[in-house]
This record gives C-alpha cells, sequence and structure tokens, in this order.
C-alpha cells in the first residue's frame, strides 16, 4: 500500500489550475509552490484526465456504485465458500492421517 500524500487535494488542484493558465513557467510555479516540476505535471494531467467527471450526473455514480456493491457481494459469497471448502479439506486430511501444510 503507498504512503498517503503530504499534499491535500485542494492543493493539488490549485497548482493544476495554475499549470494550465500557462502564464507561469513550471519552474516558476515549483518554487512558488515548493513542488518539484514532475509532480506539477502529473497533477496537471491527473486533473485534466478526470475534469469529466465534474459534469456527470449522480445517476451515473449511483448506477456505477451499485454495480460496485453487487461485485464486492459476490467476491464476498466466493471467499466464504472457498474458506469452507478449503477447512473441509483440510479437517479431511488431518483425519485421514495426511499432512495439512
Amino acid at each position: 500500500m503507498g504512503r498517503r500524500s503530504k499534499y491535500s487535494s485542494e492543493f493539488k488542484a490549485k497548482v493544476a489550475l495554475e499549470a494550465i493558465k500557462e502564464k507561469e513557467t513550471l519552474a516558476a510555479l515549483a518554487k512558488r509552490f515548493d513542488v518539484s516540476p514532475s509532480k506539477i505535471t502529473e497533477w496537471k494531467d491527473e486533473f485534466l484526465k478526470n475534469a469529466s467527471q465534474a459534469f456527470e450526473k449522480p445517476v451515473d455514480n449511483k448506477r456505477e456504485l451499485k454495480k460496485v456493491e453487487g461485485e464486492k457481494e459476490r467476491l464476498l459469497k466466493k471467499v466464504g465458500q472457498l474458506t469452507l471448502e478449503c477447512d473441509f479439506f483440510a479437517k479431511a486430511c488431518e483425519d485421514a492421517g495426511l499432512k495439512v501444510r
């Protein structure tokens, strides 16, 4: 798991917007915000890539959420089933005198 960013999303958006305006060079922005130019470029690209989400309808988000929740439920059931099967076979092997792990 990656480490948590030390910059807030608001700060990243502010810097990305300044970069998009192109009123200052990346070097000037980097110095002004005390961030590396590569980070500014990364945030700008991410901002532009995800900009369309600002105009998505909430219905789309709800539909996507329902789909993800359904998939989560399906996977949780599968994990439960596989855990039961694993425990069953481990017990059967143990009862038969076979080495279990």
